[in-house]
């Protein structure tokens, strides 16, 4: 088995070699890729047998064919190949814990131990379901889904029901689930509410479309910071602005949080200042385990109160299912606490401060954007405030460097998203930015120049 060191000296000699341009550097570093993973290729290759294009999640896939995982521990991964890599995806945000925490297989033993379906109420759910009001103050009130997805699903429902309007403002580039994208507009596979397609960070499209559809919009969702699209931070003045509107206007505010609830202990809502009328969570609020929920005005979630006559339905057979609720309960109450919230917050700043720095004295236009500890890699050095500033045919660049971490033992998403996990110290993020060094050093003669001095 390789180890960091080793696949980071193997690098450094493929350097030797310098690439005429771009397409030829991606080539190379693909082939190399290849070279290195037979047995993920072999796993790859059986799969498409038996699953279109051997794929079951669409954000896992990249070519020339994906890593194929066999196994985790702590904030380590090991590929099929037997190569070990520090673990900077996280799950995609929702293995905050790392891999295996003891404190939460301690937890889900418990819950095994108690029986796996218990087909009823059980011990655990209202317990999980306080912790999640106390620590998130908009939630009077909460419901358990089985994802985000779900819980955006809801909350849509039951803001149509609420106000007996049908029409939605979401945001282009926004992503609320599978069902629920808009990187650039429609998607087919969305579900057919009535959509009405707002500018993110744009105040007056969305006031032209209230104005437009008088009386008819029930619910504005929004991502406080748009993760999928490149973690595209929420500027105060917007959000604060769509607050004031959806008052004046009646309708209801309703936060996507699944992402972004990880950012301060109370949310990136208490760190606005301002509290939506719903909110959505899922991720690691499950400790790792299938979780979702949504929740805030009591007003608003008494509509699902089965002790009243026509309450509206919500069913799920695993929505209180005994590992998540103990899991969950586990991880938010004893690991993720609000100290840790903000600690892993604060490494997340110090290390994109860390890394733009190295882009800004290179003097390449790269930049790390987001908040805390999610970020993403934009091929700019100019303010990013919606996806309609991400130039798409820069994203080869964005292939380079995930080829080029990935053997170096560093793994990430591929559209260069990077998330910290609590199992994280010093000791990784420092070897995460000397491999970023050495990916400036490697390809800067390739990488589009900064119009900006370095300072």
């Amino acid at each position: 088995m390789r180890s960091e060191a080793q696949a980071f000296s193997a690098a450094q000699s493929g350097a030797q070699h310098k690439a005429a341009t771009l397409n030829e550097a991606l080539a190379a570093a693909s082939a190399a890729f290849a070279a290195r993973n037979p047995l993920s290729a072999r796993q790859y290759e059986q799969a498409v047998e038996v699953m279109p294009g051997g794929n079951t999640r669409s954000v896992l896939f990249y070519e020339p064919f994906p890593l194929a995982m066999a196994k985790g521990e702590g904030c380590r991964l090991w590929d099929a190949d037997g190569h070990e890599y520090l673990d900077f995806i996280a799950e995609f945000s929702a293995g905050i814990y790392g891999h295996s925490h003891p404190q939460i297989r301690r937890a889900i033993d418990a819950a095994l131990d108690g029986g796996l379906n218990l087909s009823g109420h059980n011990l655990l759910e209202s317990r999980l379901a306080k912790a999640l009001c106390e620590r998130f103050a908009s939630l009077e009130s909460v419901r358990f889904t089985n994802s985000g997805t779900e819980a955006n699903l809801m909350m849509l429902a039951v803001a149509k029901a609420f106000t007996g309007r049908s029409k939605i403002i979401v945001f282009v580039g926004g992503y609320h689930g599978g069902v629920l994208t808009f990187g650039r507009g429609h998607n087919a596979v969305n579900v057919p509410h009535e959509f009405l397609y707002a500018e993110y960070n744009d105040l007056d499209s969305v006031r032209g479309l209230l104005a437009a559809n008088p009386s008819e919009v029930a619910a504005i969702l929004v991502e406080p910071m748009q993760g999928a699209s490149g973690c595209i931070v929420g500027e105060q003045d917007f959000l604060a602005g769509l607050r004031e509107l959806a008052t004046a206007q009646g309708v209801l505010l309703l936060f996507d949080e699944v992402m972004t609830s990880r950012l301060a202990p109370g949310g990136l809502q208490s760190t606005l200042g301002i509290k939506p009328d719903l909110t959505s969570l899922g991720k690691y609020i499950g400790g790792g385990m299938s979780f979702g929920a949504f929740g805030g005005r009591a007003d608003i979630m008494q509509l699902f109160d089965p002790r009243k006559s026509h309450a509206l339905q919500h069913a799920g057979t695993f929505n209180n299912n005994v590992m998540t609720m103990a899991a969950g309960f586990a991880g938010l109450t004893e690991i993720y606490t609000p100290e840790a919230a903000r600690a892993l917050s604060a490494r997340g700043e110090a290390l994109r401060e860390a890394v733009n720095a190295r882009f800004r004295a290179a003097g390449v236009a790269l930049r790390f954007i987001g908040i805390g500890s999610l970020m993403n890699l934009q091929i700019t050095d100019k303010p990013v405030r919606s996806v309609r500033d991400i130039d798409s045919s820069l994203n080869g660049f964005k292939d380079l460097f995930f080829f080029h971490l990935i053997e170096n033992g560093i793994y990430l998403a591929r559209r260069g998203y990077v998330v910290l996990s609590l199992p994280l110290t010093d000791v990784q993020t420092a070897r995460f930015e000397a491999v970023v060094a050495a990916f400036i050093d490697r390809y800067a003669y390739l990488l589009p120049r900064s119009q900006h001095a370095a300072t």
